[in-house]
């Protein structure tokens, strides 16, 4: 039998069938990336930045696989996000940049540095007090601005949620949610009473950052809720489709009416999901 080379050898290894411990698993993973960075073209070709938006991709798949409650895709989502992980070590270490051992280094470093509640004597008994220390830590890391670790890149709705959260963590916050409400009159009054597309656009903008301030004051996520919201609209919405397309008549034939009473007993049929009402 002849010889085979090293890079044959751990391919074999890594499609062997048999059962692994978790090191032996995690060892199988940072191969079969190193052999795809090595023996496929797509795999060599890839930066940082070129799988950067497939990063956010698989984070999306893996909230939707929570989403619908599906372990099996949920099992496989992780391992994805894991993956592209996997990939952006390699490409720390082929800079020279980082390795595993640094990177799960300076993840225990900080969390414990984070934690003095945990890993020191620092008093914390609410969450509250967690989250103003763990600003407090962060500035003293050496972060100009309590502002500075919002990534631009995330979803505008969740970037006004976490700046509002941290500035909010220094005191900078209205004292109870009837303030709120009552910036949110305002806005609508001032949305109402905008005249210019540029007017509309900028206090639009600003309404939707107050409804953002009031869902913290409720406790609830405005990314976890309007995420949520859609999910509920587009369930009765496909019960509309179905019922549309079992009459055998097209959408034109519809009058607004009829499509309102459709809507209404989409909710009657029960549909997980649900939405606004069609006008």
């Amino acid at each position: 039998m002849p010889d085979t080379t090293p890079i044959e050898q751990l391919k074999a290894a890594i499609v062997e069938e048999r059962e692994r411990t978790l090191t032996e698993q995690f060892d199988r993973v940072l191969s079969l990336v190193r052999v795809l960075r090595q023996e496929c073209p797509w795999d060599r070709k890839q930066t940082p930045e070129s799988l950067a938006h497939l990063l956010l991709e698989e984070s999306y798949e893996l909230v939707h696989a929570i989403d619908q409650q599906d372990e099996n895709e949920l099992k496989k989502e992780i391992g994805d996000l894991f993956l592209h992980l996997c990939f952006q070590v390699l490409l720390g270490q082929e800079r020279g940049s980082f390795s595993f051992v640094e990177v799960f280094d300076a993840l225990c470093q900080k969390l414990v540095h984070r934690h003095p509640h945990v890993f020191g004597d620092t008093l914390a008994e609410t969450e509250g007090v967690v989250l103003k220390n763990w600003e407090s830590l962060k500035l003293s890391e050496g972060r100009k601005s309590l502002l500075d670790g919002v990534p631009t890149v995330m979803s505008e709705l969740l970037r006004a949620y976490r700046v509002q959260k941290k500035v909010s963590g220094v005191g900078f916050d209205w004292p109870d949610s009837e303030g709120v409400i009552d910036k949110l009159v305002e806005e609508i009054k001032e949305l109402k009473a905008a005249s210019s597309k540029e007017e509309q656009e900028d206090e639009f903008g600003d309404l939707l950052f107050s409804l953002v301030n009031y869902s913290r004051f409720l406790e609830v996520n405005p990314e976890d809720s309007l995420r949520k919201a859609t999910n509920k609209f587009i369930g009765r919405f496909r019960r509309i489709e179905e019922h549309v397309e079992a009459s055998g008549r097209k959408w034109d034939e519809y009058t607004a009416q009829e499509l309102d009473v459709l809507w209404k007993m989409a909710k009657q049929w029960g549909a997980r999901e649900s939405g606004p009402a069609i006008k």
